[in-house]
């Protein structure tokens, strides 16, 4: 059984960041590319050692794959600007390795928290002229409301945003005496709002021969609903949201939801995002 240790298996990073190129016009004179979880430049898949049986056993294997730092520096057309954001020390380390390959490049290393790091590049760049396709994967619920709230403002990057259904939903426990103040916190700081807590918890009403009773207290959303909600959020910020592509893991259960949120309100911009987009949401 294949298992990704770094990212798992989305759609194509490369037909992404082609289809940033495809919409992006002529008269934009540079093309950012910006991965705020930027990982290694590598992905390490472990198939796991299968023991004999009827069957020749097999040993295991660790297979290195390229990341979507790699992918984005051999795309071509190439980007103007590459901006690799990642809070691990090693993990820049290897960036920068990864960085000499490619002499003449334009590429910064961002070491540092993604949401204090997105938030100072905004702030140190003017964005007229300027478009950006932004990478978001982040580890578990790290991306702050606030955050996209920046991202938004910019008008000029659209944003790939991988959320974690399975964060949501393990954080979001059924049993509400379970779900502590952190778990509160962390969740509202993700999404913006506390309205998730009327909106996935509830008290069914039933009744009996006494008639109508308020049943336990619990949470009601499935995984189905926590992932429309976070489609609503994102919708009241940006100009236009597409139709998450849902991912799941070997067994079929949901892990994540990949929404492409688009922050340019051009009719125009907005169209040409939205066919790019579904062509690759829909592969």
């Amino acid at each position: 059984m294949w298992q990704c240790l770094h990212r798992p298996e989305t759609v194509s990073c490369g037909s992404i960041f082609e289809g940033v190129h495809d919409c992006s016009p002529p008269s934009i004179p540079e093309l950012w590319y910006i991965d705020a979880f930027a990982g290694t430049g590598e992905r390490v898949i472990k198939q796991t050692a299968v023991p004999a049986d009827l069957m020749p056993g097999q040993a295991e294997k660790i297979e290195r794959r390229r990341g979507s730092a790699r992918i984005a520096l051999d795309i071509r057309p190439a980007f103007d600007r590459i901006v690799f954001m990642e809070k691990r020390k090693s993990y820049c380390s290897a960036l920068e390795r990864l960085k000499e390959q490619y002499p003449g490049r334009h590429i910064d290393i961002v070491r540092g928290d993604a949401n204090a790091a997105i938030e100072a590049e905004i702030q140190a760049m003017k964005w007229v002229g300027k478009r950006a396709v932004m990478f978001l994967d982040p580890y578990g619920m790290a991306v702050n409301w606030t955050t996209l709230e920046r991202i938004r403002k910019t008008e000029a990057i659209d944003v790939w945003y991988l959320v974690s259904l399975a964060g949501l939903f393990r954080q979001a426990t059924r049993d509400p005496e379970k779900l502590d103040d952190s778990k509160r916190v962390a969740i509202t700081r993700m999404l913006g709002t506390d309205e998730w807590i009327e909106a996935w918890y509830n008290r069914q009403k039933k009744e009996d021969l006494l008639g109508e009773y308020d049943d336990v207290y619990q949470r009601i959303a499935d995984v189905e609903a926590i992932e429309k909600f976070v489609g609503k959020r994102l919708k009241s910020l940006f100009p236009a949201v597409l139709p998450p592509k849902r991912l799941k893991n070997a067994n079929g259960a949901p892990m994540f939801s990949l929404f492409l949120a688009i922050s340019n309100p051009a009719g125009k911009a907005i169209g040409l995002a939205t066919k790019i987009g579904n062509s690759i949401l829909k592969a």
